[in-house]
């Protein structure tokens, strides 16, 4: 029987997957965990029970968060919910507008940000600009391709066969259009005609060969011809799947009709998309064609203009570019979801976005080496925290990157290239997930409960989820303002300690004793479970033998509560002054060593040695464990 000394110095690889509980020659098992939920991985290889959740206010129903930044002490959120959007300054509501995407549409809804300008686009859906002008003053309406001389620059298109003509009947006023073939439907009305690049306004529709048009530009002849075109964003044929700006050009990537196609617009005027004669400022056009389907999904600026389609991602190149030097090139062949749009994010130059199939996270990154861009998958140890994502976003200031799942879960990936650390942890709630949003330095959350659908933001100090918190100069019993938690059994914190949990009526609880400062709402669990050792020692390893743990000791940092297993049960794990309860004491926060003895043979490989589970809404930070065992083969 041999006696050994095991160190935990680090969890920077996460939780880790079912699946390598035999793969104890990973540096990943060394340094992962068999379940981490409900706290987040320090980049250093610590972790702590994750901040709780402030209530900010009640959402009009499901939808998706979008950040607007106008400078740096102007931040706003927007609350997209069926047919409206809400506006938040620092948690306050502060507008509202009505807007026309219904609740199935926003989880399709793509939106990039110039100025005081949130443009946002849906297949199904004209192109909308919000734009703000003041913190109660925000405006939606249509977008407007720059107008010159009759002449609209936005992009058209030959739908019809190559071979179908068109004829008009003048050169001049009102003219009838003649096609050799169906073309025109009845949405055709108010839209714009290229007849040998001659601009026209289809007035009526006669039938579905022939149309009333006014002349916009006075035509060339009436001859038929084959050279027409109409334009090509109309309730017709769809409008735009995807925008982003890159070089100083706006960026649209396929519509509903054209899903494969890319336009970029003139140089330094956005809504300008006239091709010209191909001059370096003019506007870019180009199909995406090869031998699979290449549905633009996404469009992103970054090192270079990067193309997610549902087929493989692209870069396109030229610096600047212009419509003699831009190349596309395909890089990988992962592809994007096609059933819901979920923005890809830059972290650190890499841009992490969501593949099609798969419970995956991938890293598309620049290889300088290679001359192209490599797709890693960043969830390759955990792929069991990964169900559907429907929304992300990243923390810079944390290195955290939230993912939310369709099931309502939010993994979390604490990730740092330079330091080789991608770290996953699930966090759990009391309801759903459905969509995060970093509005400066405050994460946003919107989460359904059993009591409707909140709006809520991550905050340091806060243990309960839904959180309010309160402060009265004379201590009081009665607490009021919590409506939105009516019914629900609620934790509460009273001047720093842990106070018996209560039921909300009639939007209040009542305390036993009078507290000054209160803060109450959903009680979660955090978990820690190391995985099962894998040690070799001189009678060979502890695989498929027998392992007894001696003592555990646990590092800990401003910790005020600790529930532990180390084999026969949970039970509290005292620290000096608190004499072992937790109740109506203001712990102190403990900084240092504990050690706690274990007894009994292990004998299932499987299992881990300790466990930590606890609800008390009091802060916890765990640096690294060290486990004295002995083993016998």
């Amino acid at each position: 029987m041999a006696r050994l000394t095991l160190h935990k110095t680090s969890f920077t690889s996460g939780e880790i997957s079912p699946r390598l509980l035999g793969r104890g020659d990973l540096t990943a098992y060394e340094n992962g965990a068999g379940k981490l939920r409900n706290v987040f991985i320090h980049p250093t290889g610590g972790i702590s029970r994750r901040p709780g959740l402030r209530y900010v206010d009640t959402a009009r129903g499901d939808g998706r968060l979008v950040a607007f930044e106008f400078n740096t002490e102007q931040v706003y959120l927007l609350v997209f919910t069926d047919l409206f959007v809400d506006v938040y300054r620092d948690g306050v509501k502060t507008a509202s507008l009505a807007t026309p995407w219904t609740e199935a549409q926003i989880k399709q809804i793509v939106w990039v940000q110039t100025a005081d300008t949130l443009l946002v686009v849906h297949p199904d859906v004209p192109p909308k600009k919000i734009t703000r002008t003041s913190d109660s003053a925000w405006t939606i309406y249509d977008w407007a391709f720059t107008d010159k001389d009759g002449r609209i620059f936005q992009p058209h298109h030959k739908f019809a066969d190559e071979d179908v003509t068109m004829a008009a009947s003048a050169t001049t006023g009102t003219i009838t259009l003649t096609a050799s073939a169906d073309v025109f439907a009845a949405g055709h009305a108010g839209l714009r005609f290229r007849v040998e690049n001659k601009e026209v306004e289809i007035a009526s529709i006669t039938s579905a060969t022939q149309a009333q048009a006014l002349v916009k530009e006075t035509l060339l002849s009436t001859a038929a011809t084959k050279d027409w075109e109409e334009q090509s964003f109309s309730s017709v044929r769809g409008w735009p799947l995807s925008i982003n700006f890159h070089q100083d050009r706006m960026t649209i990537g396929g519509s509903r009709d054209l899903p494969n196609r890319l336009w970029l617009s003139k140089s330094s005027d956005l809504f300008n998309f006239d091709l010209g004669e191909g001059l370096d400022d003019e506007g870019i056009e180009f199909a995406i064609l090869s031998d699979q389907v290449n549905a633009i999904r996404a469009i992103f600026s970054g090192r270079h203009l990067q193309v997610f389609t549902s087929g493989a991602e692209w870069m396109v190149t030229g610096y600047p570019l212009t419509p003699g030097n831009v190349q596309l090139r395909r890089q990988t062949r992962i592809g994007s979801p096609t059933d819901r749009t979920v923005p890809p994010r830059d972290v650190d130059g890499a841009t992490l976005f969501v593949p099609r199939n798969g419970p995956e996270l991938r890293e598309f990154l620049f290889a300088d080496v290679e001359q192209a861009y490599q797709a890693t998958d960043l969830a390759t140890l955990a792929r069991h925290l990964i169900d559907v994502p429907v929304d992300q976003d990243f923390d810079t200031s944390e290195r955290l990157f939230f993912m939310v799942m369709e099931n309502g879960d939010l993994a979390t990936l604490t990730i740092f290239r330079t330091e080789q650390v991608t770290a996953w942890s699930l966090q759990e709630t009391s309801g759903a997930f459905q969509s995060v949003s970093f509005a400066g330095n405050t994460p946003y959350f919107l989460v359904s409960r059993s009591n409707g659908v909140f709006l809520e933001s991550l905050e340091h100090g806060l243990n309960v989820d839904s959180a309010l918190t309160g402060t009265d100069g004379t201590p009081k019993t009665t607490w009021t303002g919590l409506d939105h938690l009516e019914g629900e059994t609620v934790a509460i914190l009273a001047d720093g300690a842990e106070h018996a949990s209560r039921t909300v009526s009639g939007g209040a609880v009542t305390l036993n004793e009078p507290a000054s400062t209160v803060a109450i709402g959903l009680p979660y669990t955090h978990k820690v479970q190391p995985l099962a050792p894998m040690v070799q020692s001189a009678q060979g390893g502890s695989q498929g033998g027998k392992v007894r743990p001696v003592a555990i000791t646990l590092r800990l940092q401003d910790t005020s509560a600790l529930r532990l297993d180390t084999g026969r049960g949970f039970s509290d794990v005292p620290f000096k002054g608190f004499g072992g309860s937790l109740l109506d004491t203001p712990p102190q926060a403990f900084t240092g060593d504990k050690t706690v003895r274990a007894l009994g043979w292990r004998r299932d490989g499987t299992k881990p040695l300790w466990r930590i589970e606890q609800s008390t809404p009091l802060p916890f930070t765990l640096l690294s464990v060290t486990t004295k065992i002995s083993i016998n083969g």
